[in-house]
């Protein structure tokens, strides 16, 4: 990021974005990816997303200068920065390693783009600052497929007060062919398990992950093999929840507990990388029947 960003003492940070020029003056493709936090004490995750030349997403926030949602003078500017459908280049957290994907496959970042990125800062009780970077390693030649971050998300959650093993969960239907390559779920400081899953015609359900979830170590989880799952397949993602005094990271566990960008607040999202074809790109992938090869 061009600019640092300080942090205070304690208290409450919003959602911080900077909006940093890649130059590219022609498209790239993209084989790893990495956040470099410079103080990762500070840094609760980060997501950086491709903001593409012809895109009217934040159009009227400031280049290369940190800003929060609520200090954009657009309306629309201020709805978008929490609902961008613009491609994710990566999500980063601690514990997290690098983006690596197969050979043949990448992301695409079109000449001209933008890098956006959305930190979470929490704060510890010592002042700082954060200037996060990335690292890039760009593909050898144009792949075959392009891979895309999709995700499932129910924002509608309620954990009661006391609930040790709540349940909620999402569920989405591909509307074209992909390649499942990896997962990366996401919760906070009361998320305990976190599962994903194929339902099948029948109401038969196929696991693909179970793991227990620990907040302050989040990983994503790559597949062995990557698989084919055909247009129509459905996915659900499964999140538990553990708002009793049992849980030691737990900070109130007498609160009813909704969505929420803060720790103290929760998320339920199961994000997952697909291969689908070089030619198509995310808003294509969701019409569906496309054939972008």
């Amino acid at each position: 990021m061009s600019t640092p960003v300080k942090i205070p003492t304690d208290g409450d940070v919003e959602y911080t974005y900077e909006i940093v020029p890649t130059h590219f003056r022609e498209a790239k493709w993209i084989q790893m990816a990495e956040v470099h936090p410079s103080s990762s004490q500070y840094v609760h995750h980060a997501v950086v997303y491709i903001r593409p030349p012809d895109s009217n997403w934040l159009k009227h926030a400031p280049v290369a200068v940190p800003f929060t949602a609520s200090t954009l003078s657009d309306p629309q500017d201020r709805r978008d920065a929490h609902g961008t459908t613009s491609d994710l280049l990566l999500v980063y957290a601690p514990g997290g390693s690098p983006d690596r994907w197969p050979d043949g496959m990448a992301k695409f970042i079109p000449a001209g783009s933008d890098l956006v990125f959305q930190i979470h800062y929490t704060t510890n009780g010592q002042a700082g600052e954060d200037q996060s970077s990335i690292g890039l390693v760009l593909a050898k030649a144009p792949p075959m497929q392009r891979v895309i971050t999709l995700q499932l998300n129910n924002h509608a959650l309620i954990i009661p007060p006391g609930a040790d093993d709540f349940r909620v969960e999402a569920q989405g239907t591909l509307p074209n062919d992909a390649t499942l390559l990896s997962f990366f779920p996401h919760m906070h400081v009361r998320g305990k398990r976190f599962e994903y899953d194929i339902v099948k015609p029948d109401g038969s359900i196929e696991p693909l992950l179970r793991v227990n979830y620990h907040f302050h170590w989040q990983l994503s989880y790559r597949l062995a093999e990557p698989r084919l799952l055909k247009a129509g397949t459905r996915l659900r993602a499964v999140a538990w929840y553990d708002n009793s005094r049992n849980n030691p990271h737990n900070p109130n566990p007498d609160a009813t507990v909704t969505w929420g960008d803060q720790t103290y607040e929760e998320m339920m999202v199961g994000f997952f990388d697909v291969a689908v074809p070089a030619k198509m790109d995310k808003e294509q992938f969701f019409i569906r029947g496309q054939d972008a090869r």
